[in-house]
């Protein structure tokens, strides 16, 4: 069963899941036609393979630390830490420790 998106106006908690992290699952948070926004809970050493999306992304750490791979490098992406990507640019994502990031997606018309 689908979670249902936050309407407009309404409060989102983002605030970091704590002991909650190894229970919790990636969830869609809201999407318009031009804008999606994602919390993704990464258990440590687990990831997101190698990809790309048309629009431009950011990710935000907002517990634990990640590995972003992305412009043929390596960086680690700690909590409070922010990283922008251009439409198209391959990336893959590896959780150092169980984390959670908000991912926001501009979306491209079709």
């Amino acid at each position: 069963m689908a979670l249902p998106h936050a309407t407009s106006g309404q409060l989102i908690d983002i605030r970091p899941l704590g002991s909650r992290i190894t229970t919790s699952v990636s969830n869609a948070l809201f999407k318009t036609p031009q804008l999606e926004l994602m919390r993704l809970v990464l258990p440590r050493g687990k990831g997101m393979p190698e990809h790309s999306v048309p629009g431009a992304v950011t990710i935000q750490c907002l517990e634990g630390a990640i590995e972003l791979h992305a412009h043929q490098q390596t960086q680690t992406v700690k909590a409070g830490e922010l990283v922008y990507l251009a439409g198209g640019e391959p990336h893959a994502l590896h959780a150092l420790e169980d984390s959670s990031v908000l991912l926001t997606l501009l979306l491209q018309p079709h």
